[in-house]
């Protein structure tokens, strides 16, 4: 009895789970260095990330691999609908200065989602395919790392600055090699809902909206509410 207490009391709480610690980070197509890719759109201040697309064009790239940035924990792998369709999100743990730090990549508009919810994922494996979202893009990936753990879905809410989101490959270009490899850690695993998804407005005149260019505050990432809209329009812009 007193050893089942002294477990009991030892084990991660409900919302923790075990991870690797990452060991470098890669490019999510191509791998590692995104050969035979080219990046069609940047971080700019409506689109916090990445389109990477196939050097032929069009969708040349369709049903080609992605690949996880890094070791990690799979926090979100579903059909989230509306301009995001199938998305993968994989939290990363990584050692830098000494220091442990967590991010969270985003994989968007697959094709296929090859990994599960709670699954432990290696850098380098694959976690899906490239897709269109049942034809709303011509086929690319959208790529994106996020510092803050409480975006999930709910990108809307949330400034798209660098406070919340690192620009991807600068990232992945200054942590190739890291050390830490082969550790493990605890990671708080649900930070965002991953529940309830619901269409946001329908009113095409805000793809004509000019986007918001005032500096945001910086401030701690607050918590998201307990439910969360997809902004279809504000969102198709990927």
């Amino acid at each position: 009895m007193f050893l089942f207490a002294a477990l009991l009391a030892a084990a991660p709480r409900a919302d923790q789970v075990r991870t690797r610690v990452a060991d470098g980070f890669d490019q999510p197509v191509g791998k590692p260095d995104a050969d035979g890719y080219y990046k069609s759109r940047g971080f700019l201040s409506y689109h916090p990330g990445e389109d990477w697309n196939g050097l032929g064009g069009g969708g040349s790239d369709l049903g080609a691999p992605v690949y996880s940035i890094a070791h990690g924990y799979v926090t979100f792998a579903r059909d989230a609908r509306m301009g995001w369709g199938n998305v993968v999100l994989i939290r990363h743990v990584y050692m830098e200065n000494g220091t442990l730090n967590t991010v969270d990549s985003m994989y968007a508009h697959l094709d296929r989602i090859m990994v599960r919810e709670g699954q432990q994922v290696t850098r380098g494996q694959q976690v899906g395919t490239i897709g269109t979202n049942r034809g709303m893009y011509v086929a690319h990936l959208h790529f994106e790392i996020r510092k803050n753990l409480y975006i999930g879905i709910n990108r809307s809410a949330f400034p798209r600055d660098l406070v919340n989101y690192f620009k991807p490959s600068v990232f992945i270009s200054s942590r190739r090699k890291l050390p830490g490899g082969g550790r493990s850690t605890m990671i708080v695993a649900n930070t965002y809902n991953t529940g309830k998804v619901t269409s946001g407005p329908t009113d095409e005149s805000a793809l004509r909206k000019a986007p918001d260019t005032k500096p945001s505050p910086v401030k701690s990432p607050a918590a998201p509410k307990k439910d969360f809209r997809v902004n279809r329009f504000e969102d198709l812009g990927l």
